[in-house]
């Protein structure tokens, strides 16, 4: 456990409420510039946020698991016959306590990594749940003696992030609370649901529900878009339905859930009723468990925000400019809870943008104003994606020559050798001044070939200039040759 500095003043120069991906460095350069014992955090669990706690770390671990026993299943794809290859079965195979475990181990390790950083940097750390009293003043209750202490600062900086929203639903209560799950305690779990229902077809239940699926459970995925992935081009989003399809998970979409019902049917103690969206007959579907993952809400509602004049939206969600300031003076915010791209990397920029802003006074400011915005969806296979969608291109420039390159990954060289060939890649580009204006890659190592494109991308480099390039071979990257003989 961190071992907390004494404090010898209730007013400090920082204050950062919440310990979000954002929060450890932030706090670090800040306490590197005014001295140790500068810089207040407030943390109401555990240091790191969601992606080290509950998020990122986590369920890639556990993710990874799930893609050796999918490997291990298509030995004879490779020519190497084991047990579990003969019928493709990993049933009774799976140790979901040593899954869990090695999950937890990872999680405790970064953790640590986090609470040392801070306790070598000098930053003081405070367990419990702060609120906004005035003006840079708020009181912290003590998460272990629920005692109250106010503290004020010079600045404050909230990076309180979001948690699970709950499930709504008639007949809820009905049902076991342990056997309806969320994002964080479905990876708890000492064994493989039987028949695991996820409601919500967006990142967390796609790729929760292809790594419980791979594990050995049935899945159904019922989702209230006509598709996967709402934001994604249909075409990208109907190739990702042929593989969840393909290994074997059942897709619910454009249906409305209507109730739950608790049951007793074997093994099957729950059933969900939905119906499709718009109006229709019901249908219903028998789960041993159910992952409500329809959204997430931000950490705001224990804040008090109106007392400092902190502004949010409709949604719970801190307003703030360009700059991440919010409306009140020396209030600042990080992170998922103001909303917008709900990713790690987004909260590492915004410290970047406030570190620069707030220790380098003089120097020209930094802003989220036009900032790239990459993301990776962890199903197998990845789905990467960076700038415009054609959907949006199409409509952001109706008076440019937007042209689209696509291609299938059983065009890819490199994906055929290791018998990876699902998905496909696509690009959309201006046609008159060759600049790259979106990429995607629903395919092996899609976040990094999508990294690749960024690369470019940020390097302001024509899509002639991929297509021209001499990449080594055998490599993805190669598929950047060929990709652009499709354009139209």
């Amino acid at each position: 456990m961190l071992k907390h500095l004494k404090m010898t003043s209730k007013h400090f120069k920082f204050i950062i409420l919440g310990s979000g991906q954002a929060a450890p460095p932030l706090a670090t350069a800040l306490t590197a510039a005014h001295g140790k014992g500068s810089t207040l955090v407030v943390e109401k669990a555990f240091i790191g946020g969601t992606c080290v706690n509950y998020g990122c770390t986590p369920t890639k671990t556990m993710i990874s698991s799930g893609r050796v026993a999918y490997l291990s299943t298509r030995g004879k794809d490779y020519g190497i016959a084991t047990a579990v290859t003969e019928n493709r079965s990993i049933s009774g195979l799976v140790d979901m306590q040593k899954i869990r475990q090695r999950k937890r181990d990872i999680v405790n390790s970064f953790r640590g990594g986090n609470e040392g950083r801070l306790e070598r940097s000098g930053v003081v750390v405070k367990y419990g749940v702060g609120r906004f009293v005035g003006a840079r003043n708020v009181v912290v209750r003590d998460r272990d003696t629920s005692q109250e202490e106010e503290f004020t600062a010079d600045a404050i900086f909230i990076n309180t992030g979001c948690r699970p929203a709950e499930p709504r639903l008639p007949g809820v209560e009905s049902v076991d609370a342990k056997r309806v799950l969320d994002s964080t305690s479905i990876m708890e779990l000492g064994e493989v649901p039987r028949k695991l229902i996820v409601v919500g077809a967006g990142y967390v239940g796609l790729e929760f529900g292809q790594l419980f699926r791979r594990l050995g459970a049935e899945v159904t995925v019922v989702g209230r878009g006509k598709q996967v992935l709402a934001r994604e081009d249909g075409d990208i989003a109907e190739e990702l339905e042929k593989i969840l399809v393909q290994d074997g998970i059942e897709l619910e979409l454009g249906m409305d859930t209507v109730r739950l019902e608790g049951v007793d049917e074997g093994e099957m103690k729950i059933r969900l009723v939905y119906k499709p969206t718009g109006g229709g007959e019901e249908k219903s579907v028998l789960g041993s468990h159910i992952l409500w993952s329809a959204g997430r809400v931000p950490n705001t509602d224990m804040l008090d925000a109106e007392k400092a004049g902190i502004r949010v939206d409709s949604r719970g969600f801190v307003q703030c400019d360009e700059y991440l300031q919010t409306a009140a003076e020396g209030v600042y915010v990080l992170g998922d809870v103001k909303g917008g791209p709900a990713f790690t990397h987004i909260s590492y920029d915004d410290f970047r943008i406030l570190k620069n802003n707030i220790l380098n006074p003089t120097a020209p400011k930094l802003s989220t104003k036009d900032r790239m915005v990459p993301y990776t969806v962890y199903t197998d296979p990845q789905l990467g994606h960076i700038g415009l969608h054609e959907a949006e291109a199409r409509r952001l420039y109706p008076n440019r020559n937007i042209k689209v390159a696509k291609m299938p990954m059983t065009w890819v060289a490199r994906a055929l050798e290791t018998d990876e060939t699902r998905g496909m890649m696509k690009a959309v580009v201006d046609g008159d001044t060759e600049e790259i204006l979106g990429y995607t890659c629903l395919g092996i190592e899609g976040g990094e070939m999508m990294s690749m494109v960024q690369i470019a991308m940020m390097g302001k480099v024509g899509y002639s200039r991929l297509r021209d390039a001499t990449f080594a071979h055998p490599t993805l990257a190669e598929s950047l040759n060929n990709l652009w003989g499709s354009l139209e």
